[in-house]
């Protein structure tokens, strides 16, 4: 399956450029010309990267990688401007950026940034903005759950809470860290909100919920989703 990238981009000729050397390299490539269009498309559908110009018409790239992070979209961006300036490159490392890129760059390089990043990022079988595994679908851009292709009626947190156990399969994640990554730094919830939305989606999920399979107790550290 191709990874999907979002590239948001002002220049029709380095739009045109990217996309067909990117969909050589098997890359699926969907683009946008302004920042507010793409936060709208990066919100609202599945992406591997974003590659995000700094100078955009509407919304800048900095705008646009800080409100990608305060919404928790955690989706990978490398960054591209026609500036070198070093305070730059902090402020958009700073705002959540994952690389940088300055323009002009050799297309090599940039295909050897894309790649580095591609491998730093839990890699997992998706499908244009859809998971799977066992009997259960989720389908990311519709925010629905499916198991044995009935739809499963699963809150907000508890849909944002089993996206970010997707988005870091394999990793074991604190209670501490999902409080802060689900349900933000402005909450205030305890440690048992977490314990009982676990419970909530392994009651709706898991086979034998006593016994789960996929999101799985790490004694004294966390959880951890093996799906």
């Amino acid at each position: 399956m191709s990874k999907r990238i979002l590239l948001v981009e002002d220049e029709p000729g380095l739009i045109l450029t990217l996309t067909d050397r990117l969909t050589s390299e098997d890359y699926h490539v969907v683009s946008e010309r302004d920042g507010e269009a793409g936060l709208r498309r990066a919100s609202e559908d599945f992406f591997d990267l974003i590659v995000l110009d700094l100078m955009l018409p509407k919304k800048n790239g900095f705008d646009v990688c800080r409100d990608l992070r305060q919404k928790k979209i955690q989706t990978p961006v490398l960054m591209l401007t026609a500036r070198g300036q070093v305070v730059d490159k902090v402020v958009g490392l700073k705002l959540g950026a994952d690389d940088y890129l300055t323009k002009p760059f050799e297309m090599i390089e940039l295909l050897a940034r894309i790649e580095a990043l591609m491998r730093r990022t839990p890699q997992v079988t998706r499908s244009a903005g859809s998971y799977s595994f066992d009997d259960v679908r989720i389908d990311f851009a519709k925010a629905q759950v499916e198991k044995n292709g009935k739809q499963l009626e699963l809150s907000a947190k508890e849909f944002q809470l089993l996206k970010y156990f997707i988005e870091h399969r394999e990793d074991t994640l604190s209670r501490d860290q999902l409080l802060d990554e689900v349900w933000g730094y402005d909450s205030t919830p305890t440690t048992r909100t977490v314990d009982v939305h676990v419970a909530w989606l392994r009651q709706k999920l898991e086979t034998n919920p006593r016994h789960p399979v996929f999101i799985l107790t790490v004694h004294g550290l966390g959880y951890k989703f093996v799906g």
